[in-house]
Parts: C-alpha cells; sequence; structure tokens
C-alpha cells in the first residue's frame, strides 16, 4: 500500500503539476498590476503561494500584502487571524496575555477597529456577527472581515502583532465539486484504515507469546524497540496525539485498552474542533472525539495499542497513558476550524500537567501565527512536541521540503525512512528541519507499519512521515518512563545519543534512527 493514508496536508496540489512551466514563462514578462477593487482568482494566489514555497521553503503569510490577504478571504471563509498586543510590547507572550487588564484593553480596541471598519459597508453589524470563533487563552481575535480597508488598518495599527486568513490553502475543498467530499477526505488520509489481508507472520510481524503482533519495523534491526521492552514499556508517561480523533469502535482504543500485558493506564477521547459554520453561524452537529478518518486511530494505534491477547498489533509504548484529540476533519489543515481546532488542541495538551509527550502527524503548506503562538504555548510548558516533516500524495509533485508546523524551532520533525536504511520513504519530506528518521517502508512488497484498523483485530497498515512521527512519539515514552526525574532537554539528548548519525548530523534525516534499547539503557551505547 502506498502512504496516502500518512499526512498530510503537506503535499502540492494537482495545479503544480501543471503550473511550473507557464510560471517559467510568466517570469520573463512583465505581468499586469493586480486591480485592488478586485480579488486575486485562486489560481494566481496558489501560483504565488507555490512559487515562494520553491524558492524559501516557506509562505509566511504575514509577508503577503494587504491584497493578497484580502483575496485569500474573499476566496475562503472570510475569517482573519489577528494577534493583538498592547502598544509598544516586545518579546514572547506572557502566560496570562490574554487574561490582563493590558493586553484586556488592547483587544477591546482591536475590536472596535474591525467593527467601525466593517460598519462602513455594513451598518447593521454586531459584535456576535464579526467573532467567529471566542479564544480565551491566547491574545488573539478570530473574526470575519469582509473589507480590503480593514485589513490595511490592522496592518497600521501598533496594537496588531499579525492579521492573516486562516482557512485559505492551495488545494482548498471549494476547488472540488460540492459532491465529491468523499474523495476529498480519502486524499486527504483518510478512508484507508481497514485491515490488510496481505500481512505475512515472521515478515511483516512477529507474534508476540501473547497472540499480539509485533510490525516488521519494531525489530531490533531497525529502532531496537522489541529489545526496549525489557526495562521499559512507557508506564506512567501520558502521551497527547493530536489528530482526526479515535474509532469508538476500535475496543483497543477504547474498553480493552487495558488488557493482557498492558494493564493501569488511561485513555481520554476528546474533541477541540469547533462545528462547522458559516459567518460565525453554527451550521454543523456538534463535533465529538470519533474519528471519521481513520488516520488518528492509525496513529494512536502505533503509539500505544495495548500488548493484549486478541491478537491486534501492539504499540510501542504498550503501557503509556493516552489521549487521542479530535482536532481536524482530516490531515491536511486547510479550514479556520482546524486551525482553531489544532490551536486548541495544544492548549489542552499544554495546560495538562500529566502530559509529557504531544505528537501531530498533521499540518499544512502555508505558516499559522494562531497555530505557532498555540505550539509555543504548550513548549513553554515543558511538553516535548513532534511533527510529522510532510508526506506527499500521489496528486503532489516537486516539493520535498519539511511543511509547516514541522519548521518551527519548538518542534521535532520526524521523517520516515526506507528500510535500507539511507533512503526516504517514497512520498516523505526531508531537510535541514529534520531530526529523527523512522523506518517505515519495505519497497520490495511496499509494506508500510501495522497499527489499528477502525475497528476489529486484524491490523491495518499505514505509512508516511505520519507512522513515524507517532512511533517516535512512542520511543520517547519508553526512555521517559525509564528516566522520569529527566527534563525534555535530557530525554532529547538520550534520543540523540542513541541514534545513527549522532555523531554527523544529516541534512535531510538529521540524528537519524534511534535505537530505543540503547536510549533506555537496555543496551550498551
Amino acid at each position: 500500500m502506498r502512504t496516502s493514508t500518512a499526512i498530510l496536508s503537506t503535499a502540492l496540489f494537482t495545479l503544480f503539476l501543471t503550473s511550473c512551466q507557464q510560471q517559467a514563462d510568466d517570469q520573463l514578462s512583465p505581468q499586469p498590476k493586480a486591480d485592488p477593487t478586485e480579488a486575486l482568482t485562486t489560481q494566481q494566489l496558489d501560483s504565488q503561494i507555490l512559487s515562494r514555497l520553491r524558492e524559501t521553503g516557506r509562505f509566511d503569510w504575514n509577508q503577503a500584502s494587504e491584497h493578497f490577504v484580502w483575496s485569500a478571504l474573499t476566496r475562503s471563509d472570510y475569517v482573519l487571524s489577528v494577534g493583538y498586543k498592547p502598544a509598544g510590547f516586545v518579546g514572547e507572550l506572557p502566560p496570562d496575555a490574554a487574561s490582563s487588564p493590558a493586553w484586556q484593553a488592547a483587544r477591546a480596541q482591536v475590536l472596535e477597529l474591525i467593527l467601525a471598519e466593517e460598519r462602513k459597508a455594513n451598518p447593521d453589524l454586531t459584535q456576535t456577527q464579526v467573532v467567529a470563533f471566542e479564544e480565551n487563552v491566547l491574545p488573539v481575535l478570530d473574526v470575519t472581515v469582509r473589507e480590503l480597508s480593514t485589513i490595511q488598518k490592522l496592518r497600521a495599527s501598533e496594537l496588531v502583532r499579525y492579521a492573516e486568513p486562516i482557512g485559505y490553502e492551495p488545494n482548498r475543498r471549494q476547488a472540488v465539486t460540492a459532491n465529491s467530499s468523499a474523495a476529498i477526505l480519502s486524499s486527504s488520509g483518510c478512508d484507508n484504515n481497514v485491515p490488510n489481508p496481505d500481512l505475512v507472520a515472521g515478515s511483516d510481524y512477529t507474534v508476540l507469546a501473547n497472540g499480539s503482533k509485533s510490525s516488521w519495523n519494531q525489530s531490533d534491526q531497525f529502532h531496537g524497540i522489541r529489545a526496549s521492552w525489557s526495562q521499559s514499556t512507557g508506564q506512567g508517561i501520558k502521551i497527547v496525539i493530536i489528530d482526526s480523533g479515535s474509532s469508538d469502535a476500535q475496543e483497543n482504543l477504547g474498553s480493552a485498552f487495558n488488557q493482557g500485558l498492558s494493564q493501569g493506564r488511561t485513555i481520554e477521547r476528546l474533541v477541540t474542533l469547533p462545528r462547522a459554520s458559516i459567518f460565525g453561524i453554527p451550521t454543523g452537529p456538534v463535533e465529538t472525539p470519533n474519528d471519521g478518518c481513520g488516520h488518528g486511530t492509525s496513529m494512536a494505534g502505533a503509539a500505544a495499542a495495548p500488548r493484549g491477547t486478541d491478537g491486534a498489533a501492539v504499540g510501542v509504548a504498550y503501557n503509556a497513558n493516552l489521549i487521542t484529540i479530535r482536532a481536524a476533519q482530516d490531515v491536511f489543515l486547510d479550514a479556520s476550524r482546524e486551525v482553531k481546532g489544532v490551536s486548541d488542541a495544544y492548549i489542552l495538551a499544554g495546560n495538562r500537567t500529566d502530559v509529557r509527550i504531544i505528537s501531530m502527524s498533521m499540518g499544512r503548506l502555508t505558516s499559522s501565527s494562531q497555530m505557532t503562538d498555540a505550539i509555543r504555548y504548550a513548549y513553554n510548558r515543558g511538553k516535548l512536541i513532534f511533527c510529522a516533516a510532510g508526506t506527499s500524495y500521489d496528486w503532489s509533485s516537486g516539493f520535498v521540503g519539511v511543511t509547516y508546523p514541522a519548521t518551527l524551532p519548538e518542534v521535532v520533525a520526524v521523517t520516515g525512512l526506507q528500510d535500507n536504511l539511507t533512503s526516504r520513504c517514497d512520498d516523505c519530506h526531508v531537510g535541514a528541519k529534520v531530526e529523527f528518521a523512522v523506518v517505515m517502508q519495505k519497497p520490495s512488497n511496499d509494506r508500510a507499519v501495522l497499527s489499528l484498523a477502525m475497528s476489529g483485530d486484524a491490523p491495518s497498515t499505514v505509512g508516511g512521515s505520519s507512522v513515524a512521527t507517532a512511533t517516535m512519539a512512542g520511543i520517547t515514552a519508553l526512555v521517559w518512563a525509564q528516566h522520569p526525574a529527566e527534563t525534555r532537554a535530557q530525554i532529547m539528548s538520550r534520543l540523540v545519543v542513541a541514534s545513527s548519525n549522532r555523531t554527523a548530523r544529516s541534512s535531510s534525516f538529521g540524528w537519524g534512527r534511534v535505537n530505543a534499547a540503547a536510549a533506555v539503557g537496555a543496551l550498551p551505547l
């Protein structure tokens, strides 16, 4: 199976396949100046975003013009994320930013600025109609903005840190016909988490003494995971999986989470994804923690599925505690409510003193300052955060650099390796920001990693940098459980010292493969 069930978002869309030559031709001749009264088309927006990605490896909305931002709002859902601050403030956000009087005053002034400008076109506009999502922790306003002049005023204000759209991404759903939503989800890492009937014992998995199945990549040849289990099983460490949720039909992430050698641990299934809305008015049902995609269930299984007696696939840290958070509909974070859901998930995890590890195998092409604020919020509370470096889909091409938010310095970027230990997986993204790599593809039979299907005990398989990230989170839980008094920095040092590239960091794979047995102390370094 190819790794289209993995992350994410990070792949480029089909326009990229046909636009490269056209853009090269365009650069040879002067281009007409954009009409300031007309929004750019989606094709124009996407072309410029992709061009910037190819040139620099990232696209930052703060470096885009007011007209470009307004065009993106117009071509999406009009939701603008506005980070505010008191006049003259510089530096990192204080812990109480959203609640302190000075910041509250700045919020009120920025909101009044927005209302005053938007009311020039719509005099009856109310504050309730403007605020798209409520925010009580971060100094951020998510507002519905339709006027270019509002963006111009915000950009000019000393009270504004950033003003950017959060609902626009290349290959957005609106570019696909309304009756093809199933195909959209499938192309965004969903609808493939079903049992794999082609698995072969002894080759694709090892049957453990209690009957559970250990994926081929857990062997001592690659990561020393099985050898590490004699010393650590992740007990006492809590992992948060921010993803598409977990299936309520998969008992190994529910009533059978404690079985066999997995005992005395806890699992929580939470949701932060806001309900669907149009211009701030809820239109969809209240969201639940249940995984409608399949991706989150795979990631939870790879990290912490039980070592039970039912013959299912066992996770790396099979005695770790687990929280699954449904923060998005799929792994391509291209909707405003998904950015809000992910941001709230990081805040939730940051505020939990019992959480040590956060793993997210989702992402997007363009940056999000609001999401960055949330990730820094969690990071500043001591969390060790792993994010997938990126996985391309069959309809993508060319761009294989590390994608957002794995590009952030607060995040540990993880990618996938083939079993030859030197090549990236077919669809995995690499780059200097990558810190670790996990073996997760056998090209000889295109076999990926075993995990939990949406229901039942027969294993599914999942690939890409997604499962590499969840596996790395599990390995880290094994190490931290063995050294519970150590800090995040000390645990990172153990991972680096036990890695294949510890003496010479790779520009593509970072520190390389971690030997879990060496990192926990079961094997000498």
